[in-house]
């Protein structure tokens, strides 16, 4: 009973402290959703020269998307006409940091981690743009992003709605996870661990590389657990890789970028990523002691005795009331399209909001589209127009989804 306590104890003190900053993350997410259009960023990224890779680059880190949405995005701006380097920029920085994760990182661990995980995003995003270009630069893009006819949207919808409903639908069984087993870490390993039975930085780094490559895990959901290992004792080297591989990687993001891009910039990313993290995770190991990155006891994470603050405790409750609303929502069934003739399919490997939009952009794409609704909860799409089926397999397929007939 009191284990069970101590877990609750520990998860609550970390949603406490992450919160306020978590809120505020995605309002500014929303923010950017509602004024930044996606035709507006394909614009800058069809060459393959070091431009391209850099915006691209730029473009990702703030954008709130994680590993699962970060992929029909990106694939969208591939086929839309971005460059083989700038896709593999932006797959690349995108999923590792956001405006959420900057501030929950500043909440949870300190301010040089808030600062390092976006200059590391960069850097890796553009490097590994740069590796693809020079490996398998392929051909420029240049087509124009067309516009889906779908209905407008108001700015509360665009702002609010996509902030506090959309996206945080999309994170939040990742990030209740991601605080789940930092409370275990916190309760059932010894404070003592990584500096005795694991105390090689260089072992640590090979165990965090190991472990996250093919796992999905969120830029937000793996904060509290990174600051845990580190108030056990690992090294900070070692918490990088973790931070940049695990929300970066998993088999999904490998495979589609294997089946749609080629086999050899799929090699080249996940070849250059495993390189890029044991890079940085040697770096500030050797070299950014002075940042005292492996201290981050005062943001009181670590006694859940001392007083929590107010606005804290306001934020978690809020935030608690939006997880139930958006877990609740996700059991009602998608709107129906009361016509004849309407068209249903099965399509799996929708998991998010972005999932949902990229599908229905795609087969809007493809003319004579009266109205399409994806549904990521039953696997299917309702499709009112003139379309055949084998035009509906190869345009989601397009996107990295797996087309399984009529319904």
């Amino acid at each position: 009973m009191n284990l069970a306590k101590d877990i609750v104890l520990e998860f609550w003190s970390l949603l406490v402290e992450m919160a306020p900053y978590l809120l505020l993350g995605f309002l500014i997410a929303g923010i950017l959703n509602g004024l930044v259009p996606k035709k507006y960023i394909v614009k800058h990224l069809g060459k393959s020269n070091f431009s391209s890779v850099l915006k691209a680059s730029l473009f990702g880190i703030p954008l709130p998307l994680c590993s699962c949405g970060v992929i029909p995005t990106g694939i969208s701006f591939r086929d839309q006409g971005a460059s083989n380097g700038a896709t593999v920029s932006f797959l690349t920085s995108t999923p590792q940091t956001g405006v959420d994760s900057i501030l929950a990182t500043y909440s949870l661990m300190n301010w040089p981690w808030a600062i390092i995980k976006p200059i590391v995003a960069l850097f890796s995003g553009v490097i590994s743009g740069l590796m693809v270009n020079q490996l398998s630069p392929g051909k420029s893009g240049e087509k124009e992003m067309k516009e889906a006819p779908v209905q407008k949207k108001t700015w509360f919808d665009r702002i609010f709605k996509y902030a506090f409903v959309d996206f945080l639908s999309d994170i939040s069984r990742w990030l209740v996870l991601g605080l789940f087993l930092a409370a275990l870490i916190a309760v059932f390993i010894p404070d003592d661990l990584f500096n005795s039975s694991l105390s090689n930085p260089y072992l640590n780094m090979g165990i965090m590389l190991i472990a996250s490559i093919p796992v999905y895990v969120c830029a937000t959901g793996s904060i509290p657990i990174a600051a845990t290992l580190l108030l056990k004792g690992m090294n900070p080297g070692a918490v990088l890789v973790f931070l940049l591989a695990g929300p970066a990687t998993n088999l999904a993001t490998i495979t589609v970028v294997w089946k749609s891009m080629g086999k050899k910039i799929a090699l080249i990313y996940v070849g250059g990523l495993m390189l890029l993290a044991i890079f940085f995770g040697i770096l500030i190991d050797q070299f950014l002691g002075f940042l005292n990155l492996a201290d981050v006891s005062t943001f009181g994470i670590h006694d859940h005795h001392d007083q929590q603050n107010i606005l804290g405790l306001i934020s978690a409750i809020i935030l608690s009331l939006l997880i139930i609303f958006v877990e609740v929502k996700r059991w009602i069934p998608a709107k129906k399209i009361e016509k004849m003739g309407v068209k249903k399919y099965k399509v799996e490997g929708m998991t998010c909001n972005h999932c949902k939009s990229s599908v229905e952009t795609v087969i809007f794409e493809l003319g004579n589209i009266k109205e399409v609704v994806a549904d990521p909860s039953t696997n299917s799409v309702q499709i009112d127009g003139e379309v055949d089926a084998e035009a509906v397999k190869k345009a989601v397929e397009s996107r990295g989804f797996e087309f399984k007939g009529e319904e």
